[in-house]
């Protein structure tokens, strides 16, 4: 059986590839692997591992690699950590191919490691066209990879543009949009306050059939020094709204204890009664609660991808998705308290809006799983190709 890897950094990671592990993990000539690193492993972003687990699969290895400090210099330092155990852990288990996903930085060093032992790597979502130092990271692992299954036509042709082997990417949709689909099956038996009950946020707990709003805004590497302004900005759009919110911790980047801070002093000094704080849910919960919301505010790729699909209003501000592709589902708007309340009133009156598939259609998974059962690569060695 080929020995597939999969490395898994964040609940965002978990999500964008949990229909994919489910698929090789049945598929009689795969054999699937699963290594935990970074925030999946850490209490305060929810402790992912837990529901990894809970969900039924084996984890092979866990990577303690994050370097306290919350600032560039610890993200870069993590990073480098990261390539050092996953280096031993890749000589002991000896998988034939190494999966990672997207962009995070603590994919790159999955990509490195990987690249460098000779282990043939898949990349999931290259192609994408981004903000952020994520952007910088997609197209670093792109180049590293040698297997590319991009989530639209669009970035399945910038592939192309950038020199990658066209027999070796494949049009598969984002493996996220797998779980989208599923969860709209169950539309009509949602019921969003006994979901919210169940995960015991802080705030007050919203009653049956209340109206609300979803608020995920994670910190900007590349805007480091502007990430304090742009976190009271929203705060101040949120303040003045008072409109019933759920709103999720930030992500682990440079950036995130600024963002947390501001939270917390927001919450002690203000006790908002409209406002109910997570530090995670189950993907399959919160896409629920995406359907069941007026809006989602921020700048999370989920209300791009996911929402694009399900037909939620976004409101997406400021540059982390600047560039990539999206849906009428979407409003952009700047780090301006005004403009977000603007944009949010706006959005909050919509009527249903109709499911695009940009980035699928909710088979990825089975069909990205055919295709490692199938395919060989000869060599690691790349060749750019421009034609």
């Amino acid at each position: 059986m080929k020995k597939i890897c999969v490395v898994i950094n964040s609940r965002a990671n978990y999500a964008r590839i949990k229909s994919v592990l489910s698929e090789i993990k049945k598929h009689k000539k795969l054999n699937l692997q699963i290594i935990l690193g970074a925030s999946t492993l850490m209490d305060r972003f929810g402790n992912v591992s837990d529901i990894i687990e809970k969900d039924g699969f084996k984890v092979n290895e866990k990577v303690y690699s994050i370097v306290e400090g919350d600032n560039p210099t610890t993200m870069a330092k993590s990073t480098g950590l990261a390539i050092i155990e996953l280096s031993n852990i890749f000589e002991n288990t000896k998988p034939d191919m190494v999966l990672t996903v997207a962009d995070r930085f603590e994919t790159l060093a999955t990509a490195v490691a990987a690249s460098y032992m000779n282990i043939p790597l898949v990349h999931t979502q290259g192609g994408e066209v981004t903000g952020s130092i994520d952007e910088s990271v997609r197209h670093a692992i792109t180049r590293l990879a040698n297997i590319h299954f991009p989530a639209t036509i669009k970035s399945k042709k910038n592939l192309i543009k950038m020199g990658e082997e066209k027999k070796y990417i494949f049009l598969t949709g984002c493996p996220s949009i797998d779980l989208a689909h599923k969860v709209t099956k169950e539309k009509k038996s949602i019921n969003a306050s006994k979901i919210l009950n169940k995960y015991k946020g802080v705030g007050n707990q919203f009653k049956k059939n209340e109206k609300f709003i979803i608020v995920v805004q994670h910190p900007v590497t590349t805007e480091y020094s502007k990430t304090k302004h742009q976190i009271t900005e929203l705060i101040a759009a949120i303040k003045s709204l008072k409109i019933k919110t759920i709103w999720l911790w930030p992500n682990i980047d440079a950036g995130n204890d600024i963002i947390s801070k501001k939270l917390r002093i927001f919450r002690e000094n203000n006790n908002p009664k409209y406002i109910q704080f997570f530090k995670n849910f189950e993907p399959e919960d919160f896409l629920k609660l995406l359907i069941s919301s007026k809006c989602i505010v921020g700048n999370s790729s989920v209300a791009i991808r996911e929402c694009s699909f399900l037909g939620v209003s976004a409101v997406n501000i400021g540059s982390r998705q600047r560039g990539r592709e999206f849906g009428k589902n979407v409003i952009h708007t700047t780090h301006n308290s005004k403009s977000i309340q603007i944009a949010i009133k706006k959005q909050i009156i919509k009527n249903k809006l109709k499911s695009e598939k940009i980035f699928g259609d909710g088979k990825a998974g089975k069909r990205i799983a055919n295709i490692l059962s199938k395919i060989n690569v000869i060599s690691t060695q790349k060749k750019l190709s421009y034609k």
